[in-house]
């Protein structure tokens, strides 16, 4: 059967029924994602000054790359799933934003990771430049690793991941080369300091009474959330990466694990939205954002605006 983009592809591989239940489970997390994530952005830039954010740039970093999936990939895959097909050149355009998003949520949570273990905010002066520089630099690694297939012509439909994904035909060498420099510098990178950090972060909490001091109330609080639910949502995609990597035909891991590694992606930037609003400040900045209003006809009470003293004895 011949894709959209001019590539081949095995035939359908889903029934009505399963296909359906996908498009389901995608159009919920869109909304979800969508919504929440938009919510949450809209939080914190506009409630800046009633929740505790000592560590901003990577929260917005984050914020906007789960929009952005959210947005652009995970309603792309459920069009494909529609439609059995995404056409030239939104074929190869979902393939490098997607890497491009993976690479800058994992850098944001593990520059997070790194101004909590460093403990000083980053709101002016060298230490600010120098995370928004490395959040940019995310970004950009993203867009660099996502280009290679691209401009390689690697990339073609993916019925079980239900995008265009990176498929490989020709080199082993080639594969090998390129998975383990992008998963090097992009991924297990960014995983370790995320690890080392935590790691240090909670020894120090239970060690001395720096956190309940300095960072009570903090937005940053949730990060340890942030960086287990990136695990645990990126873990199929992880391990269909290494079951690639250790196949010498080639071949690419079972569809159900591809299927599967898709909507737990999908899933994290869904959860990060309810993550922020497990923080009490947070949820309600937003709460009072969302429902609070101010009356149009209000009568005024009287307000004593001076005091005349009166003799009584004349």
């Amino acid at each position: 059967m011949e894709g959209l983009n001019g590539t081949v592809f095995p035939e359908k591989r889903w029934s009505e029924q399963h296909k359906w239940l996908l498009v389901a489970v995608l159009g919920v997390e869109v909304v979800m994602g969508v919504v929440g994530n938009s919510l949450v952005l809209i939080v914190k830039v506009m409630c800046r000054g009633q929740f505790c954010s000592r560590y901003w740039f990577p929260f917005i970093s984050l914020t906007m790359s789960d929009l952005g999936c959210s947005l652009l990939i995970t309603s792309g895959s459920m069009m494909a799933a529609l439609t059995e097909g995404q056409r030239s050149p939104w074929c190869e355009v979902v393939s490098l934003l997607k890497f491009a998003f993976i690479t800058s949520s994992i850098g944001s949570i593990a520059i997070l990771s790194v101004e909590r273990l460093i403990g000083m905010p980053s709101k002016r002066g060298a230490l600010f430049g120098a995370m928004a520089a490395a959040c940019l630099i995310s970004w950009v690694t993203g867009v660099v690793f996502g280009s290679i297939p691209v401009i390689f012509n690697w990339v073609k439909y993916d019925p079980a991941e239900m995008l265009c994904a990176v498929f490989w035909e020709s080199s082993y060498s080639d594969m090998m080369t390129y998975i383990l420099c992008a998963f090097s510098i992009c991924i297990f990178l960014p995983v370790l300091l995320m690890l080392v950090c935590s790691v240090r972060n909670a020894a120090s909490f239970f060690s001395s009474n720096r956190h309940t001091s300095d960072e009570e109330g903090d937005l940053s609080e949730v990060a340890p959330l942030l960086v287990a639910c990136y695990m645990i949502c990126y873990s199929p995609f992880f391990m269909s990466e290494l079951i690639l990597l250790g196949r010498m035909d080639m071949t690419p891991a079972p569809d159900w694990l591809r299927t599967l590694s898709s909507m737990m992606s999908y899933l994290d930037c869904c959860l990060n939205p309810l993550i922020y609003c497990s923080h009490q400040n947070f949820r309600e900045a937003g709460l009072a954002l969302l429902w609070t209003r101010k009356p149009r006809n209000l009568e005024l009470e009287p307000v004593l605006t001076a005091i005349t003293i009166t003799d009584l004895s004349m």
